[in-house]
C-alpha cells in the first residue's frame, strides 16, 4: 500500500463493547507511531461512555443507532463540523458502517478484502486488506496496522483505571477479595445455567475466601439469572449488574479473578490484565476467547479440535459445562 498521510484519522467500529476493546491497541498504536495525530473514532452511546477521555482517542462522534435515518443526518453534520480526515478505518463489517464510511470524507478509505466484508461494505472503501483465513478478531483489527505500516507491538490497551477515577463504591465494605462473574450475554446461547452459578459463587466463597461480585447488565435475563443465583446460593452475592462501564472497569481491575461467559467484559478483564475463566461454547474461542492471555483456563465446549476455524457457532453447548469444570479451572488458576 502506497504511504497514507494520517495526521487525521477516523475511525468506524459503533457497536459492541469487545469490539471497542478490541480497537484499543489499534488507536494506541497509532498514537505512538505519529503522537501528532488527531484520531477520531464513531460510537454508539454505550462503547462511547468505555472510551470517551482515553489518552489515544482525540474525538469521539456518537452514532445514536435508535434514531434511524437521523441518526446518519447528524452523522453527516458532524462530519462537515471536522475537517476532512487523511483515512478513514472501516473495521465494522456491516451495510450501516458502510454507509458511514461513505459520508467521511477522506481520500483513503480502507477495509477489509471482499470476502471478509459482509453485508456490501467492500463497496464504500477504495483500498483493502490482503484476503486473510478467518482468524481471532484482535488479529484481524491489527491487519489495519500492517497495511498503513505502522508497527502493532507493544499491545497496549490503557483501558484504565485512568487518573483521577475514583474506587468502584459498589467494593465498599468488603473485606476479602473479590472475584467478578459475568453471568450472562446479549445471546441467551451463549448463558449459562443459574444452578451451577450457584454452586461456583458457594465454592469461591466458602472454598477460596473470595467474595463473589456479580457483573454485566441488567437485562430481564441478566436480572432473572441473578436473581436465580441469590435464591440458590448459600454465600453472600454482591451485584454490580448495571453499573456504568467506567466503574465496570475498576471493579474488574479490582478483582483477583474474573469468571466470565463470551461478551464484553470477558475482553475488558484481558485489557486490565486479569486471570480470566472463560466458558465458551456457542463460538469458536480461537476467533473470540481471551487473546493471548488466560489460554489455560478456557472452558472448550465448542469443541476446536474436530471443527473448523470457519464454522460459525454450535448451539447447546454452553449446556454441557459442569460447575465441576469452573471449579477445576480455579483450582489450576490457584495452583491446587
Amino acid at each position: 500500500m502506497s504511504q497514507v498521510r494520517m495526521d487525521r484519522i477516523c475511525i468506524i467500529m459503533t457497536s459492541a463493547i469487545g469490539d471497542a476493546v478490541h480497537v484499543l491497541p489499534l488507536v494506541n498504536a497509532l498514537k505512538r507511531h505519529q503522537p501528532s495525530s488527531h484520531i477520531t473514532w464513531v460510537l454508539q452511546p454505550g462503547p462511547a461512555s468505555l472510551v470517551r477521555g482515553h489518552p489515544a482517542v482525540d474525538d469521539v462522534i456518537l452514532f445514536r443507532r435508535r434514531d434511524g435515518w437521523r441518526a446518519f443526518v447528524a452523522l453527516r453534520r458532524a462530519f462537515a463540523e471536522r475537517q476532512p480526515f487523511d483515512a478513514v478505518l472501516d473495521l465494522q463489517v456491516s451495510f450501516k458502517a458502510g454507509i458511514m464510511t461513505a459520508l467521511a470524507p477522506a481520500p483513503v478509505k480502507l477495509g477489509f478484502d471482499r470476502r471478509r466484508a459482509r453485508d456490501l461494505t467492500w463497496l464504500f472503501t477504495n483500498r483493502r486488506l490482503p484476503p486473510q483465513p478467518q482468524r481471532h478478531i484482535q488479529d484481524q483489527f491489527l491487519e489495519f496496522l500492517d497495511e498503513l505500516g505502522v508497527p502493532a507491538e507493544p499491545l497496549e490497551w490503557q483501558l484504565g483505571p485512568w487518573p483521577g477515577e475514583p474506587p468502584s463504591e459498589l467494593m465498599a465494605g468488603i473485606d476479602r477479595p473479590i472475584a467478578s462473574l459475568v453471568i450472562a450475554t446479549s445471546n441467551p446461547e451463549k448463558d449459562w445455567v443459574p444452578e451451577r452459578w450457584a454452586e461456583v459463587v458457594d465454592h469461591l466463597y466458602e472454598h477460596c475466601g473470595l467474595q463473589p461480585v456479580l457483573a454485566g447488565g441488567r437485562s430481564d435475563r441478566e436480572l432473572e439469572t441473578e436473581a436465580a443465583i441469590c435464591q440458590r446460593a448459600r454465600s453472600p452475592v454482591v451485584s454490580t449488574l448495571g453499573c456504568p462501564l467506567r466503574e465496570l472497569v475498576a471493579i474488574l481491575h479490582a478483582s483477583t479473578l474474573v469468571i466470565s461467559l463470551d461478551t464484553g467484559p470477558m475482553h475488558m478483564a484481558v485489557a486490565l490484565g486479569r486471570p480470566v475463566i472463560a466458558l465458551i461454547g456457542y463460538s469458536d474461542p480461537r476467533r473470540i476467547g481471551p487473546y493471548r492471555a488466560s489460554t489455560d483456563l478456557i472452558i472448550d465446549a465448542f469443541g476446536t479440535s474436530d471443527t473448523p476455524i470457519t464454522q460459525a457457532h454450535r448451539r447447546g453447548r454452553m449446556q454441557t459445562i459442569a460447575a465441576a469444570d469452573v471449579i477445576a479451572k480455579i483450582a489450576r488458576r490457584r495452583g491446587e
